[in-house]
């Protein structure tokens, strides 16, 4: 549900219609969005409100979404554009609020040699505005709810699962669940405090944390072990693709999440693309990857050629799909930027 602007029942109508009144050929949106960028109806914002630090390479990050922010489901993603070195990069990161808060959450582990995470973990102030898209995402509960739920989580792949289970537990509806969760160490363990709170107010959950560091790495047989009715349940699985190869290999019905791209098949051929300008695409580099390098403003989404949130047109040329090596496309053609990569000289429209 989209909400109302701030203050539009008073002062927002009367900056709006005092714009309306004096401003040619400026729109009055124009003018609202220098008083407020979250009143913008051009581009959807929010502000950064809130930083809490969950362990030494994870923070919760709180924003403010601008009035078109039409809410998101429990277990879905939020694009995030911020600005790094002068140069807009766009990522995608689950949202761990709950459905219906009025601010959104996402929780970022920081990336070693990651061009966002960084400054989101270490440097990202109070009161910054960054660009937003809306939620998307399939990884979400069914309705109405199983009867038993099974989540397998580890490191960041908790992010998603959080975003659940403070639905759950905010609608009073916690059904027969099991979260299994592995981490390095329980320093490591993202939102550790929490999932004992929420363990402890709801009888039906049962949180089993196991750290890799001492007990080695989750798997299906050790699962199978700590969770005797696992046949029974409902599986939702988030987490490194080692772990969840293993559980598609193993188990029936898995409902996974990924946070990784597929493997690329092909270093692709390269070539220099007019992106707005010439931009060269180094061999096996996707052109979202090379136009953000070169500091364009490149659509995207879920980086991994799923949302179709990075599609652009294609004028002139060829391109190269990384996963398979084949080279595709003609003039028209809408070419997701995020998993292919040049195949000699052509030409994209930027939007």
């Amino acid at each position: 549900m989209f909400r109302s602007a701030p203050g539009t029942t008073s002062r927002g109508r009367g900056l709006l219609a005092a714009a309306s009144a004096l401003t040619t050929p400026l729109l009055p949106e124009d003018f609202l969005a220098l008083v407020d960028p979250l009143w913008s109806t051009t581009s959807l914002r929010g502000r950064v409100v809130a930083r809490r630090r969950e362990t030494g390479r994870a923070v919760s990050v709180t924003i403010e979404p601008g009035w078109a922010w039409a809410g998101h489901r429990a277990g879905q993603y939020v694009g995030i554009g911020v600005d790094v070195d002068g140069v807009r990069f766009t990522r995608s990161y689950s949202l761990t609020s709950p459905e219906g808060a009025e601010h959104l959450t996402v929780t970022v582990q920081e990336v070693d040699g990651g061009a966002v995470s960084p400054t989101l973990v270490r440097d990202l102030p109070i009161g910054t505005i960054v660009e937003l898209e809306q939620a998307a995402g399939e990884f979400t509960l069914p309705e109405p709810l199983p009867e038993k739920l099974l989540f397998v989580t580890a490191g960041s792949g908790i992010t998603p699962v959080m975003g659940m289970l403070r639905t759950l537990d905010r609608a009073g509806t916690m059904p027969d669940v099991v979260l299994v969760h592995g981490a390095r160490t329980p320093e490591d363990t993202i939102f550790r405090a929490e999932l004992a709170g929420l363990a402890a107010r709801h009888p039906s959950l049962r949180v089993v944390l196991r750290h890799s560091a001492v007990s080695g790495r989750l798997d299906p047989t050790v699962i199978d072990t700590v969770v005797a009715d696992r046949a029974d349940r409902t599986v939702y699985a988030c987490g490194p693709d080692g772990l969840l190869d293993a559980l598609e290999g193993a188990w029936d019905g898995v409902v996974a999440e990924r946070f990784t791209p597929p493997a690329r098949a092909t270093e692709g051929t390269g070539g220099t693309v007019d992106l707005g300008g010439d931009v060269v695409v180094e061999p096996g580099q996707s052109l979202l990857e090379a136009g953000e390098a070169a500091g364009r403003l490149m659509p995207s989404g879920c980086r991994m050629g799923i949302c179709f949130g990075c599609v652009l047109p294609l004028r002139e040329g060829k391109v190269r799909d990384l996963r398979t090596g084949e080279a595709h496309g003609e003039p028209g053609d809408l070419v997701q930027t995020c998993i292919n990569s040049a195949c000699g000289p052509a030409r994209i429209d930027l939007p």
